[in-house]
């Protein structure tokens, strides 16, 4: 029982390591970001990058127009999933 919970959780944390992923390439293309498919992914990425933003900006290392916020979200739950595993 509890190999399948923490297969579903690393599959979980996987699923949100891609939408930050295509979140990332999205910005790059602003034309895209009126979709309702980018809708949902910044929704769904955004309680997680808040957060990150926010720590960020309290070191200090809030870069002006760079969002370093994908970077250390990916570490995060990088370490949260070995923590799983």
């Amino acid at each position: 029982m509890f190999y399948t919970i923490r297969i579903a959780l690393v599959s979980l944390l996987r699923i949100v390591d891609y939408l930050i992923l295509i979140r990332v390439l999205l910005s790059f293309f602003p034309t895209l970001r009126s979709s309702k498919i980018s809708y949902f992914i910044y929704q769904m990425t955004e309680p997680i990058l808040a957060p990150c933003r926010a720590i960020l900006d309290r070191l200090g290392l809030g870069m002006g127009m760079f969002d370093f916020s994908p970077i250390l979200a990916f570490l995060l739950l990088n370490v949260i999933r070995n923590i799983i595993i």
